[in-house]
């Protein structure tokens, strides 16, 4: 069996290692203003986040039209996919979910006889990607559509994403978060630290320096248990590598870097690392 692995760009999964493993992205839109970019094609990282740091608009996102799915199913039948998995940000961050549903319906009927399982993650980022990752590998060993979705359930339910933000300023403009709250962590200079709770985004603690919250996050990723894999993902070189350093006084395995998106990063902000840890249980 022949199955195909979709998602969008807010992975933030590498492009020459979704061309690797297969993985059709369907990017988002970012815009400045007027000027629309589709995310990690028409802005890559380092375009995005200078643009960040010098524009006087704030930025904001687009969810994908339901046809940009519907011809992203259409090629992958096409070139010969007996079925689809297609894994998307959490339903209350985005509707992008919602559009990929739709362009799954609007397939003509004679390709309708291909499965395509749709499936909200609860999460974003990496805590999406790196479960992304590993069922496109998983499909190029030949595993069936059932058990790839099944193995991906898995794996997002031992998902967790620890992240800190340098201000809560770019959450504030985004309207991801109360002006009141936003107002209070300026004037304590907090760096937030979140994480994801049923599909949202949740403020769990609020250290006052940098390097007070990574030795959090090295803490309560300790207290996780055995670790199955551990990323970071940074808008930031040498934040994280401030982070990563944190994790190894309390874990020896390889910790992979990658890059966040603009999608994310216009909410975020620049100055951003955060954690995705897979659990072995």
């Amino acid at each position: 069996m022949v199955v195909r692995i979709v998602t969008d760009s807010t992975s933030d999964i590498p492009l020459e290692k979704a061309r690797a493993l297969g993985i059709k992205i369907v990017p988002l839109t970012v815009f400045f203003g007027e000027q629309a970019y589709l995310d990690g094609i028409e802005l890559d990282n380092a375009a995005f986040y200078s643009k960040l740091r010098t524009s006087k608009q704030s930025p904001r996102s687009s969810q994908p039209p339901p046809a940009a799915f519907q011809e992203a199913y259409t090629r992958l039948i096409n070139e010969g996919a007996d079925g689809i998995l297609s894994v998307h940000l959490s339903s209350k961050l985005s509707g992008t979910y919602q559009s990929a549903c739709t362009g799954r319906d609007a397939l003509p009927d004679d390709m309708k006889k291909i499965p395509i399982e749709v499936v909200d993650s609860q999460i974003v980022s990496l805590g999406m990607g790196v479960p992304v990752m590993h069922a496109a590998e998983e499909a190029q060993q030949g595993l069936s559509l059932a058990e790839l979705k099944t193995r991906l359930l898995d794996r997002l339910a031992r998902t967790r994403v620890l992240f800190v933000l340098d201000t809560l300023e770019y959450l504030k403009r985004g309207g991801r978060i109360g002006g009141a709250e936003a107002l209070l962590g300026n004037m304590l200079s907090v760096k937030p630290l979140l994480t994801f709770k049923n599909g949202e985004i949740i403020a769990l603690e609020r250290p006052r320096t940098r390097s007070k919250a990574f030795a959090r996050i090295a803490q309560l990723v300790n207290e996780m248990g055995e670790v199955e894999e551990m990323d970071i993902i940074e808008s930031d070189d040498e934040v994280g590598q401030q982070l990563i350093q944190s994790l190894k006084s309390i874990y020896s395995g390889e910790i992979p870097a990658y890059k966040l998106g603009a999608v994310l990063g216009a909410y975020a902000g620049p100055g951003v690392a955060g954690v995705m840890v897979i659990t072995a249980h």
